[in-house]
């Protein structure tokens, strides 16, 4: 293991601590009492408030001045300046805490316990007066600097930025560390989906668990990623969705059902695709998808609102506004409305020269569905910036999905698309066991052909589906791209703590 000069300097004054006899990483708890930004906000030197206090963090920067010193302590709300004087930390005759630990054997990055009172400096900066301090772990590898400076202006400028995607991605913990904008993206995420969590319970809905290994995959039409349990002696997959599982408990007797589920799909990768991925998927009892429509609006309005105090989100150089109600196409009034051309009434081999025409390839084993979809995805989806519903599609495209109540050949679905992507999909979901058979059956036909997408038949689930599901409606929304709107993020990766990446390469 080749190790830098830094990296040999903190491990040997790792050593020199132990042989004082201090601990690099003590076990002891240290009672924390008091934040960064607890601080900042609520000091009132008038009051006298915060006159014992106890922090922890990492020392991110210390400019030492002789007997005393400042230094900045960054904790999980942010960074607070403190004040270290040689005789309070050491307040006997020996100054060793102060002249040999602190000056000279803590680094950037240690993480730091200290206990004191608050003032102001005398150009009015917030601070900590530091009556102990106690070092709680050694950090052997330097952080990068990120250097941040504020104009005349109030223009600020980053210099020597940690921000190559590579490293970043990789070294989520560093990223973290040294740019508050990421933990910012990540506890909007989290808020996000406890604003979707808290709206679902409201209106009476059971959070559920459903199983990630699968006998067999379904739900959706993508490749699964296989695995094989040993005691079993069986082939498993890991799911590629939740919704035949989250069905069955409607057929079991539950009005309403959801789950933020971790889903996985054998598939490209992209700044939109990760093969690891979230989802919520909702499910309703005597509800169809217009219904359904209305509560995505409501839902994702409260989530914007909960995130940004407004309906307007900027999206790169877009401002998106999710205030209801969204725009509606059926797909294909998009497709006509954004080519010209009404492919209503066309069968497969005219869809293919219609394609064709548009300069679309196609791969020669898909069928009539998945030609649509391909014109609508690289002719319609891409100019869809604001929040639109694109309904009822071909049935071909969804063998989940009721036949449409008026419209031959189309099924009662729609997508949300937003931004130029799709954030979610739902159906009035098909409850006849004679015709979903019929469908499973289709898409055997297809996988035949070479649609490697193509689903599987459950038997499990027709039989479930023979003691009688009630009308539902059913949802998907896909927390990660949602995730990416609401933050302003260019990648997947952005709204990933850990996305999927190839191998790191070692040195030798």
């Amino acid at each position: 293991m080749h190790l830098s000069e830094q990296e040999l300097r903190r491990r040997h004054e790792r050593e020199e601590l132990q042989k004082m006899g201090i601990n690099p990483y003590p076990s002891e708890l240290f009672d924390v009492t008091a934040t960064a930004k607890e601080i900042k906000e609520n000091f009132n030197p008038e009051q006298n408030n915060f006159q014992e206090v106890s922090l922890a963090g990492r020392m991110m920067s210390r400019r030492i001045m002789g007997k005393a010193s400042f230094a900045e302590l960054m904790d999980s709300t942010g960074r607070i300046q403190i004040y270290v004087s040689r005789d309070d930390i050491a307040p006997g005759e020996d100054k060793d805490l102060y002249n040999t630990v602190f000056k000279k054997m803590l680094d950037i990055g240690d993480f730091i316990g200290i206990k004191g009172y608050v003032f102001k400096t005398q150009v009015g900066e917030t601070s900590v007066h530091v009556t102990e301090l106690k070092l709680l772990a050694k950090s052997l590898k330097p952080l990068p600097i990120v250097k941040r400076e504020v104009d005349e202006n109030g223009v600020e400028h980053v210099y020597d930025a940690f921000s190559d995607p590579e490293l970043r991605y990789r070294q989520r913990y560093v990223d973290l560390v040294v740019n508050p904008d990421v933990r910012d993206t990540f506890i909007k995420r989290t808020r996000l989906v406890n604003t979707m969590r808290e709206y679902l319970n409201e209106r009476g809905y059971l959070e559920v668990e459903t199983p990630i290994l699968q006998p067999l995959y379904g739900g959706a039409a993508a490749r699964p990623f296989k695995t094989h349990h040993n005691t079993l002696d069986m082939t498993l997959y890991l799911r590629i969705a939740n919704e035949l599982y989250l069905k069955r408990l409607i057929v079991g007797g539950f009005d309403g059902v959801y789950e933020f589920s971790k889903d996985f799909r054998n598939e490209g990768m992209s700044r939109f695709h990760n093969p690891e991925f979230t989802q919520v998927e909702l499910y309703v009892a005597y509800k169809d998808y217009y219904w359904m429509m209305d509560l995505v609006e409501e839902m994702v309005e409260r989530v914007a609102i909960a995130l940004h105090g407004t309906t307007e989100v900027q999206v790169g150089e877009n401002v998106i506004n999710f205030a209801r109600p969204w725009k509606r196409f059926t797909m294909f009034e998009a497709i006509e409305h954004f080519t010209g051309i009404d492919i209503s009434a066309m069968d497969e081999p005219q869809l293919r020269e219609t394609a064709a025409s548009l300069g679309i390839k196609l791969d020669p084993n898909i069928g009539k569905g998945k030609i649509i979809d391909e014109i609508f995805g690289e002719k319609c989806e891409g100019k869809l910036i604001q929040p639109t519903f694109i309904t009822d599609y071909p049935v071909e495209m969804s063998p989940l999905a009721k036949k449409h109540r008026s419209k031959e050949g189309l099924v009662e679905r729609f997508e949300a698309i937003c931004n130029g992507k799709e954030i979610c999909n739902s159906f009035s979901e098909l409850n006849d066991p004679i015709d979903q058979r019929a469908r499973f059956e289709e898409q055997l036909e297809l996988g035949k052909r070479g649609d490697t997408e193509a689903m599987v038949l459950d038997e499990d689930f027709l039989r479930a589906l023979e003691y009688g599901m009630p009308p539902t409606a059913g949802l998907g929304i896909g927390i990660d791209r949602l995730s990416m709107i609401m933050t302003n993020s260019h990648s997947i990766q952005d709204v990933l703590f850990f996305p999927q990446m190839k191998p790191e390469r070692q040195a030798e």
